[in-house]
C-alpha cells in the first residue's frame, strides 16, 4: 500500500504536483500552485478568486476554490456552490480534450444551478448570475454536440453578473 500524507482527522491528501489542468504529475515535478485542502473563503472572495483561475485558464483549480466552498459554507447553499465545481469541471474536461466527461458535468451544473432554490425565495446570492452560466454551459453541450472548436474565450464563465 502506498503511503500518504493525511490530515488529522486522517483523510488522505494528495500533494502530487499537477499540472495547468489538474493532471498529476510525477513526484518531484514542478506543477502549478495547489489550492490548499483547507480553503475557507468568505463567498465574495471564493467567486473573485475562482474568477481569475477561470480568466487564467485554470478552471481545475477553479473547481478546487468552488469545491471548498461547497463543503464549507451553508448547507442551504451547498447545491448551489457544487453547481459552480462542476461547471468548472466540466470547463476542465473540455481543456483536457475528454467531451464525454464535459457533458457529464456540465449537464449536473445545470441542472443543480436550474433546481437551487435560496432560502425565502429570495435571489440567487452572491450576484451569482445563474441564467447566465446555464445559457454558458448549454452553448459549451452545443458546441461539443456540434463537434465544434470552442475557444479559450468560450472556457471562461461569468460566475456573477
Amino acid at each position: 500500500m502506498v503511503d500518504r500524507d493525511r490530515d488529522d482527522a486522517g483523510r488522505a491528501l494528495n500533494s502530487r504536483p499537477r499540472d495547468s489542468l489538474g493532471r498529476p504529475l510525477p513526484p518531484g515535478s514542478a506543477g502549478v500552485a495547489r489550492i490548499p485542502d483547507d480553503l475557507e473563503l468568505p463567498p465574495q472572495q471564493t467567486l473573485t478568486f475562482a474568477q481569475q483561475l477561470l480568466d487564467d485558464g485554470l478552471a481545475f483549480n477553479a473547481h478546487e476554490v468552488l469545491e471548498a466552498a461547497w463543503k464549507n459554507g451553508p448547507f442551504a447553499e451547498r447545491m448551489l456552490w457544487q453547481a459552480l465545481a462542476q461547471l468548472a469541471v466540466g470547463v476542465t474536461h473540455i481543456q483536457r480534450g475528454n467531451p464525454k466527461g464535459a457533458r457529464t458535468l456540465l449537464t449536473r451544473a445545470i441542472t443543480r444551478l436550474t433546481e437551487f432554490e435560496p432560502e425565502d425565495g429570495a435571489d440567487v446570492p452572491y450576484g451569482i448570475d445563474r441564467a447566465g452560466l446555464i445559457a454558458h454551459a448549454q452553448a459549451l453541450l452545443d458546441a461539443l454536440d456540434a463537434q465544434a472548436p470552442i475557444s479559450a474565450a468560450e472556457l471562461t464563465p461569468r460566475l456573477r453578473g
